[in-house]
């Protein structure tokens, strides 16, 4: 049974990106007309959306559509008002939309058919809106449970060998061999609950359709009854496919207007899986941190104790700082004289940072606001635009990080510094997207992005982003460098021979382990979103998961960079970053298990669109769990040598 949004405390937390807030406009309906929109088809066999009007559907032309925000624009959202038309509180019955017709002798209706059987081969989708609703297509699963589903197919298919595919199987009447069953008439049920302080009429809480198949022998005076639409797989000549729909009314007052969403969130049964998630994550966290207390109040406190003169353990723990009288130097301190030596490519790894602070920042505040409300799938493509608008806002601390840390580095060539703080990471992100876009436009898919709207972030990128970035370059240079508690030796020390478990590569392999371990269940729901179009609204659960990673990736670095100084292997700038980072590899590997396991995507374009905006995603982890690693060994490593002082 899945839990109610009340049953639990922090469950009420875990969903309060769907409360709506106080000042959102909630329509009120009298005898009015109601406005369907529909939105872009999307299909789990193909990574490609297209537009409503790419099937030859009915449509609306004489209406003006309505306008996609930049994030509507980025995920291929193309909203478009509906030929479905209807008044609140007046039912209908089997009414007309219009009857397309094809015939296989003209070349251009022989190509729409074969899209639109296309289209039913992959189980492309419908989704419509009402009153910024989804209208859904509930049915029952296993265990008795409802899912709702926003969205419906345009039909389905039955192979040769009459095996029904996809929505066929609902309905024993599909038994036609190798046939397209079309769903040319929808059955929509409008819910709605009068306001009884308010005496301007009733909100809308709920919109369900329940798509049907119908001959209808006469087209002028369709009678929604008899046998399925179907279209056999190698049919010549003349075929029509009448569109018709009923609409009924029922007041329920059990809905509120706040919680209209919870039907649709709660068929979806993954509440407890997420809770099983954060204890196991919970867990390795827990573990992590008696690991690093370990280390910074026993083993490292035996260390000291052995250069420094005490007398006694617990006066030590107090006043550490004020004991300086080593005897015997070996394990960490036998480097102190290089542990702050500028790392090889330090122009690369400053511009990194630069770029993985700025990704982190951008992360926090979007998921921030998203637990908050503001950011909820009731807001059309909010999320992305915030993500989006908070990157290019925050080029001053990428610039500025970058800019500091290079210049503690002992770097001169401020100007490649800034310049590929402001173009490298970035550039690469946008060439990748640029290749995916020329695929996308290639095959006609609505999520190829507009050329007005790629102008338009291109100049949110060089007239924002880029002199942001100079302008935090600018102080993070005129700024004096970072002072380290120690000095550097002019001569570098020789690193004695390391064993296996310190090596670079083992320990780079090993730290990003236990970060995965943390979020590959939430992974999951977040690339079933993203490629199975499946509705993501567990904000609260993903920024505890994001706090989490961000602690586990600490602690992991953290630890194995204290192995590798006590083996007398000073080299912790490089091997911190990418201990962490290397998460993202991890990331990409299970990336492409659930490409072959998980999803059905067919065609070379989804195949190559899907790694190509996977490695985008790798790109941008990678730098912010890089960024995290190299900070907090940072913090860690001048910690530990400014406790206790050394000649």
């Amino acid at each position: 049974m899945v839990p109610r949004k009340g049953n639990y405390p922090l469950d009420i937390f875990m969903m309060y990106s769907f409360t709506y807030l106080p000042r959102v406009s909630r329509s009120l309906y009298n005898k009015s007309t109601i406005e369907l929109f529909v939105n872009r088809l999307d299909s789990v066999e193909s990574v490609l959306p297209y537009e409503y009007t790419a099937f030859d559907l009915c449509s609306e032309k004489t209406l003006k559509r309505p306008s996609e925000n930049l994030g509507q624009v980025l995920f291929g959202e193309r909203i478009e008002p509906s030929p479905y038309k209807f008044e609140f509180k007046k039912p209908a019955t089997c009414q007309k939309v219009c009857t397309r017709t094809y015939n296989t002798n003209d070349p251009s209706d022989k190509v729409k058919l074969d899209f639109l059987k296309k289209g039913m081969l992959l189980n492309y989708q419908h989704h419509w809106i009402v009153d910024n609703m989804p209208v859904t297509w509930c049915y029952d699963v296993e265990d008795g449970q409802k899912f709702c589903n926003p969205g419906f197919p345009i039909g389905c298919f039955v192979t040769e060998a009459g095996r029904p595919k996809d929505a066929c199987v609902v309905n024993s009447n599909f038994n036609e061999k190798d046939a397209f069953y079309i769903f040319n008439h929808v059955d929509i049920t409008i819910h709605y609950h009068i306001v009884e302080h308010e005496q301007l009429g009733a909100r809308l809480v709920a919109a369900k359709i329940e798509p049907k198949s119908y001959e209808h022998p006469n087209e002028d005076s369709p009678v929604c009854s008899g046998g399925p639409k179907f279209l056999k797989s190698k049919h010549t000549g003349v075929f029509e496919i009448p569109y018709t729909y009923s609409v009924n009314f029922v007041v329920n007052k059990n809905i509120r207007w706040a919680s209209r969403w919870d039907y649709i969130l709660e068929s979806m049964p993954h509440t407890n899986i997420q809770w099983f998630s954060i204890m196991n994550s919970l867990v390795i966290v827990l573990f992590l941190s008696g690991m690093v207390a370990m280390i910074m109040l026993r083993t490292l406190h035996k260390d000291i104790a052995r250069y420094n003169q005490m007398d006694s353990l617990c006066s030590r723990l107090i006043d550490l700082v004020l004991q300086e009288d080593a005897q015997e130097e070996f394990g960490w301190k036998l480097v102190h004289g290089d542990v702050f030596r500028p790392p090889r490519k330090g122009m690369l790894l400053s511009v990194f940072l630069g770029s993985g602070t700025q990704i982190f920042i951008m992360t926090f505040v979007t998921l921030f606001f998203a637990c908050l409300g503001f950011l909820s799938p009731a807001n059309r493509g909010a999320l992305m635009t915030c993500a989006v608008v908070l990157w290019v806002l925050l080029g001053t601390p990428a610039g500025y990080v970058a800019a500091r840390l290079y210049k503690s580095f002992g770097g001169e060539k401020w100007k490649t510094n800034v310049l590929l703080t402001a173009f490298l990471c970035p550039g690469v992100v946008f060439a990748d997207f640029f290749v995916m876009n020329l695929i996308l436009w290639g095959e006609g898919s609505s999520a190829a992005m507009p050329f007005g709207t790629l102008v338009a972030i291109l100049a949110l990128w060089f007239c924002i982003s880029v002199p942001l970035t100079f302008l935090g370059a600018y102080f993070g240079f005129k700024k004096t460098g970072i002072e380290h508690p120690v000095r550097t030796n002019q001569i570098p020390r020789q690193v004695p021979e390391q064993s296996f478990y310190t090596k670079p590569l083992p320990g780079i392999v090993m730290g990003g382990i236990l970060p995965f371990g943390c979020i590959f269940i939430q992974l999951f729901f977040i690339l079933n979103s993203i490629w199975s179009h499946q509705m993501y609204y567990m904000f609260g659960f993903l920024f505890l998961v994001f706090i989490i990673l961000v602690i586990t990736c600490s602690e992991a670095t953290i630890l194995l960079c204290y192995f590798h100084l006590c083996a007398e292997d000073y080299h912790w700038q490089w091997r911190s970053f990418l201990t962490s980072g290397f998460t993202a590899v991890y990331f990409l590997v299970y990336a492409i298990h659930y490409f072959f396991s998980k999803l059905q995507i067919t065609g070379l374009a989804s195949t190559i669109l899907y790694f190509g905006y996977t490695m985008i995603m790798a790109l941008i982890f990678f730098l912010f769990t890089g960024s995290i690693g190299f900070f907090s060994c940072f913090w860690f490593v001048t910690k530990i040598y400014s406790v206790v002082k050394v000649d």
